[in-house]
């Protein structure tokens, strides 16, 4: 189902709007996914490779890094594209703050390329920087 933004309705594939019985609203379609469904459908976008447990909140990225390095290493992939989102995976998910040589270390990049890519983070609304203690934490 697509959304006409301009009249805010609900559209079916033959350009009909629907609307939800009685109310005038737009009809909802919600779907449940259990944690395996939703950890199957990431495997899969991800052609079954360990790059989908990172990006599920993964607390060990060197433990994954260490069993796979070559899939790091794919020369069909992004370099500079994984590194950020293994920047991004390593943060931990329960709202705590990391230093730049925090991450730096943990990552085993160059501080100052690891600034790069903070900032870069922060400034897409990935990442927040409490200007106080200047650390960072997931957004």
């Amino acid at each position: 189902m697509l959304r006409d933004a301009s009249a805010g309705q609900a559209v079916n594939g033959n350009g009909h709007s629907r609307l939800a019985e009685n109310t005038g609203e737009p009809e909802r379609i919600m779907i449940e996914l259990s944690s395996a469904q939703v950890d199957r459908v990431v495997r899969g976008a991800a052609d079954g490779g360990n790059i989908s447990v990172l990006l599920s909140g993964l607390k060990d990225v060197r433990e994954v890094l260490a069993s796979e390095p070559a899939q790091l290493e794919d020369s069909r992939l992004s370099r500079s594209l994984l590194a950020g989102l293994l920047m991004l995976a390593s943060f931990p998910t329960d709202g705590s703050y990391l230093g730049n040589a925090e991450i730096a270390r943990m990552l085993d990049m160059n501080p100052s390329t690891t600034h790069r890519y903070v900032s870069t983070l922060v400034a897409v609304g990935l990442l927040e920087r409490d200007p106080a203690t200047r650390r960072y934490r997931l957004v």
